[in-house]
């Protein structure tokens, strides 16, 4: 690693400063520093203050009593080059809190390649003569008062739990979300560790940059007719931390940003400097962009003769993929064929991928990773690979009704790495769609057979479980498509950069198959994000949702007759046959997918209707989505010097011209209008 080379260097120490109150900025930020180290964030660009008073934005508790105010008592800058980020400027500030004798230094740096952005180091020294113990230390504590016009303010929150809830949401009156990065139900946890809250005019988001989890909250309150929203990033220590005198408490590096606009810049460039610091993400896959047909219409009841009896209109309506998922294995864990559907074993599961392959399709397998079923042969074999709990039980994923494997344990990779070698080289899959919300995170493992230094350990390596899956998956088959399907979670950041496909992931309405992809292409460009079956979003058949935002399109229709289970839903009747074909045969001609997505033109909470842009060559192509509008839309992004043509180009409607200077447009839709705007 290159040396960190100063340019410049100033420095102050002085007990004078006490009474001054400094101001740094970057960009739009504005950071000011009172005499107790206590913050007021403010941006150029909002048209009024997010919070006027100063506040407590970083501190500790010490059992229950917060130490929060801390007299300056030194302060120092300088600018440097760094070769990961360029100019940067950094601020030190200490000061001690007068009743506990602690010392709180705060460092912040602030970078000219990433503007609005400014990162936070926050420690306390322990002065006191004797211990004390640390319940809570708080980082980037803010208040982000909502604007007089505006009832709510949205946000983005990161967070995964049972409820498979909205990351994208309104704050309302009386909101309270945690927001914690561990697990918070038996199967869901992780996620990505930035909270946005934004306004009309402007808005501010937190998150830590560690580069692996961390099990911090990042909670979001708004109080009862309040109209203030607070956010944090905050550690609650379980058992509370003994801070002996003369000890040093380091916090997690944290960071504040501002901006206009939804959460698209601010994950965008949250992730730019995650891979600054050192984080490298998959490259596009082309083979992950194609049109997939899944089995699960069938579900676990499936047979072969169903599943080759399908392929012939699979390839009809264009699609490119066929996906074999769960029910063709013994068990979790164990996943040799189930003879039962297989009688001929694994001859038989090559043949079916060989009948995939001969109809010019390419073959996906499901597979649930780390999940092993209590009865099934790996686990009796091996009762070491599990995870076990602080109370010295197996910890339970109740989805599958299977226990976690470690995911840190030389038994687990060993048995991962069996699966790959029988799923890629034996059958001959071309892509793996790795599944379950339990994927997402992991909690501490206790188990002393893993040799751990401390149970956290396990959350923490988990994303190099998925890297080990992707590279050895991708030695085996260098264009293998590997999908994450945390089932409803927020994927956890740290295991996007080992795949090359998410997932809209079980979403459950058509709104989540757009918020969620907006996401993802914030954080993840050009790789191809997937909405799921069509079968669900709203109607079973809202295409248009996946397509308008760029995502891959997918069915898991069944044909020639429906699976019994699904009561008529699933079943390809002719006309939906129809419709699926129009749609297909459309993204295969366009592929906006593998498109630039302009996600900064438009707020997807306060912009109404709806709205998602993307860029092929030199034309835009404008999605908008509302139950029915009858109105103006604004046409953002275009040049206002040239003159546009505009067509609803799924019904093939001329909308005529328009000129860039004036980009609004008279319409009336119900449900979503789609519009190619070309230069005349």
């Amino acid at each position: 690693m290159k040396k960190l080379l100063s340019i410049a260097f100033l420095i102050f120490v002085s007990n004078m400063l006490r009474s001054q109150t400094h101001t740094i900025t970057t960009g739009d930020l504005v950071l000011e520093i009172n005499e107790d180290l206590q913050s007021k964030i403010s941006s150029k660009h909002a048209k009024s203050p997010y919070f006027n008073e100063f506040q407590n934005s970083e501190y500790i508790k010490v059992w229950k009593n917060k130490v929060t105010k801390f007299k300056e008592n030194s302060y120092a800058s300088w600018t440097a080059i760094d070769y990961r980020f360029g100019i940067s400027k950094e601020y030190i500030f200490s000061g001690i809190n007068e009743e506990t004798k602690i010392e709180k230094q705060l460092k912040i740096k602030m970078f000219e390649d990433f503007s609005d952005f400014a990162v936070f180091n926050v420690s306390y020294i322990n002065h006191s003569g004797g211990s004390v113990k640390v319940t809570q230390w708080v980082n980037n504590n803010y208040k982000i008062k909502i604007n007089s016009q505006d009832s709510i303010a949205w946000s983005f929150q990161g967070s995964s739990t049972s409820e498979r809830a909205d990351w994208i949401l309104p704050v309302e009156d009386d909101f309270y979300q945690q927001n914690y990065m561990g697990m918070n139900n038996s199967d869901y946890g992780g996620g990505i560790p930035v909270t946005d809250i934004w306004r009309r005019d402007a808005g501010i988001a937190v998150g830590h940059t560690t580069l692996y989890p961390q099990l911090v909250s990042l909670p979001v309150e708004r109080e009862y007719k309040s109209d203030i929203v607070n956010l944090s990033v905050e550690k609650n220590y379980k058992n509370p931390l003994e801070l002996a005198s003369g000890d040093t408490l380091n916090t997690l590096e944290t960071f504040v940003a501002v901006h206009n606009g939804d959460c698209f810049h601010v994950l965008h460039q949250y992730t730019d400097y995650m891979k600054a610091k050192g984080l490298k993400f998959a490259e596009p896959e082309d083979a992950a962009y194609e049109p997939i047909w899944c089995a699960w219409g069938y579900e676990r009841s499936f047979t072969i003769d169903e599943i080759i009896g399908t392929l012939p209109k699979v390839k009809e309506l264009g699609f490119k993929w066929a996906v074999l998922d769960d029910g063709f294995q013994v068990g979790e864990g164990q996943w040799e064929v189930n003879k039962n559907k297989f009688p001929q074993g694994d001859k038989q599961m090559k043949d079916l991928v060989d009948e995939i392959h001969s109809y010019g399709l390419k073959a996906k397998l499901w597979w649930a990773p780390l999940a092993v079923d209590p009865d099934v042969q790996l686990l009796k074999d091996n009762p070491d690979i599990i995870l076990y709990t602080e109370e010295w039980i197996p910890r339970i994923i109740s989805w599958w009704n299977s226990y976690y494997m470690s995911p840190v344990y030389k038994k687990t990779m060993i048995h991962t790495d069996t699966t790959l070698n029988l799923f890629m080289d034996k059958w001959g899959f071309d892509g793996l769609k790795m599944d379950g919300q339990h994927m997402n995170a992991v909690p501490p493992d206790h188990h002393p057979k893993h040799k751990l230094k401390y149970p956290e350990q396990a959350c923490e390596q988990l994303p190099l479980f998925y890297k080990h899956v992707y590279d050895k998956a991708r030695s085996k088959k260098p264009n293998a498509v590997i999908e994450n399907c945390p089932c409803g979670c927020c994927m956890s950041f740290y295991n996007m950069p080992y795949i090359n496909q998410a997932v809209s992931s079980d979403p459950l309405s058509s709104w989540q198959i757009r918020l969620k992809g907006k996401v993802y292409k914030a954080i993840l460009g050009k790789i191809a994000y997937y909405g799921d079956h069509v079968e669900l979003s709203d109607g079973a058949e809202d295409f248009a949702s996946s397509f308008g935002i760029g995502a891959v399109l997918g069915s898991k229709f069944t044909w020639p007759k429906d699976n019994p289970k699904a009561e008529g839903k699933y079943v390809l009747t002719p006309e939906k046959e129809k419709k699926w074909k129009k749609w297909i045969g459309l993204y295969n001609k366009i592929m906006l997918s593998k498109e630039n997505y302009l996600g900064e033109l438009y707020d997807i909470g306060f912009d109404r209707p709806e709205a998602h842009v993307i860029q092929k060559d030199n034309d835009l192509y404008y999605a908008f989505y509302a139950e029915q509008f009858d109105g103006t839309v604004e046409l953002r992004g275009l040049d206002k010097s040239k003159k546009y043509k505009v067509l609803d180009y799924f019904n093939n409607v001329d909308y005529g011209q328009i000129y860039g200077k004036a980009p609004k447009l008279k319409v009336k839709f119900k449900k979503y209008l789609l519009l190619k705007v070309s230069i005349y």
